[in-house]
């Protein structure tokens, strides 16, 4: 797409209607002025305004940031298994007040549910390398889950609340990799939030030349990893392979788990 009087270059995805707001940059910028010598000044002005609006649309967040579900169905979502005998829906979940080791599941809401155990994972059909993945998590008692970065690499879901003594299969754990520093857990029930910044593994042609690295990983607040460097994909993942780009999987074989506000972010 070129602009029609600024001959910028824009790229793919830039909406129609940046003709209209470029319309209206040009009719700002031709404002009068009494005197001729001002007009090196109507000149700069459009510039000004020109680059400036160029600069807040290219540096606006929500432009660079991907939501993989949209809250209404699977679209965009791949599952191991056959869809049949799959638990995987979209609603709103919260504690079965009969049994806290299980969730019940309102049809009405936006929430990516894996309504029981024994499900299948489920991954997103979109890929993704270095990153800023952003997402609520909430699991019943006892419950257990996984968030694989790229397909590959684990972060620990498990209801830990309490425990003192934590190790590498507990909430926030890295799996196989390191345990986290502190339990962040709360309670069965309740919304917890993640935000893990990921570098992606480094190849030269189909050699890796430098391994994935989880930078940090937050849990409701609290910094559990910095640096942890992953020499290899974790066991369980989609396919077993590291590869410069992969899909968000959430572990779906074990228990009864929901997700939502699934945000990834372009690593800065």
């Amino acid at each position: 797409l070129r602009t029609r009087r600024l001959g910028v270059r824009l790229p793919q995805g830039v909406p129609s209607f940046t003709w209209l707001c470029e319309g209206i940059l040009d009719g700002l910028s031709r404002l009068t002025f009494p005197h001729p010598e001002q007009t090196s000044l109507r000149i700069d002005m459009k510039s000004l305004l020109t680059c400036s609006f160029f600069a807040l649309v290219f540096a606006s967040p929500s432009a660079e940031s991907v939501k993989p579900f949209n809250g209404k169905n699977l679209d965009g979502w791949k599952q191991k298994g056959s869809k049949a005998k799959s638990h995987l829906t979209v609603g709103a979940a919260r504690l079965d007040p009969g049994n806290p080791r299980a969730l019940v599941v309102s049809k009405v809401g936006h929430e990516l549910i894996n309504a029981k155990g024994g499900g299948f994972d489920f991954y997103t059909e979109a890929v993704f390398g270095d990153a800023v993945f952003e997402l609520e998590v909430m699991v019943p008692k006892g419950s257990n889950s996984g968030i694989y970065l790229m397909g590959e690499y684990e972060v620990q879901i498990l209801d830990s609340y309490g425990r003192e003594k934590l190790g590498g299969g507990d909430m926030g754990a890295i799996y196989g990799a390191a345990p986290p520093r502190v339990n962040a857990c709360k309670k069965p029930g309740e919304w917890q939030k993640y935000e893990i910044y990921f570098r992606a593994p480094r190849f030269e042609m189909d050699k890796k030349t430098a391994n994935a690295k989880l930078l940090k990983v937050i849990l409701n607040g609290q910094i559990l990893h910095e640096n942890v460097e992953m020499k290899g994909a974790t066991p369980g993942g989609v396919d077993g392979k590291e590869k410069p780009a992969g899909p968000l999987m959430f572990q779906g074989n074990h228990g009864p788990v929901a997700y939502r506000n699934i945000v990834i972010k372009p690593l800065k």
